[in-house]
């Protein structure tokens, strides 16, 4: 699917749903079920937990579900994030909360696969890095704060240091 496609195809399910439902916006993300698998990854990851990521070669997004109190326009930038990163460079994309609040970006792909391009990817992570750093400072907050039940008046000490 090409960039165009994936526009239609953007379109057809948040602009037209939300045109269509007076102004309520109606996300559909796929919140995939915890597999003995993936609890087994989450314990190995040490801490780390996934909030969102797309995977090019199964053409599907996954959102962590233990986040759902993040509001829907957040939700909405990191769905396209994740995709439009996945169309452009192929492979694994995921964003993933250290244990000490900071966000990860990671990028990886199959062994196999010949159209994976590294430097391709590096290059767009420092991109949507720099480009939503607000963005992802504000997330890294919020884990802070409501998971990892944090002061927010230490939190902004650390700041003012």
């Amino acid at each position: 699917m090409n960039a165009e496609n994936f526009e239609k195809e953007y379109r057809k399910e948040f602009i037209e749903k939300e045109d269509s439902s007076n102004g309520k916006e109606d996300l559909k993300i796929d919140e995939m079920q915890k597999t003995n698998k993936a609890r087994v990854f989450e314990a190995a990851a040490g801490g780390r937990v996934v909030l969102c990521g797309a995977n090019a070669y199964e053409q599907k997004y996954y959102f962590n579900p233990v986040f759902k109190d993040i509001p829907e326009s957040i939700k909405k930038e990191l769905n396209i994030i994740s995709v439009l990163f996945t169309q452009e460079a192929g492979g694994i994309f995921t964003i993933v909360f250290e244990e000490d609040g900071s966000i990860s970006i990671e990028t990886n792909a199959d062994e196999e696969d010949i159209t994976y391009d590294e430097i391709t990817a590096g290059l767009l992570v420092r991109k949507v890095r720099r480009k939503r750093q607000d963005l992802f400072e504000a997330l890294g907050l919020y884990y802070r704060i409501y998971v990892l039940h944090e002061n927010p008046a230490d939190i902004l000490g650390e700041d003012d240091e």
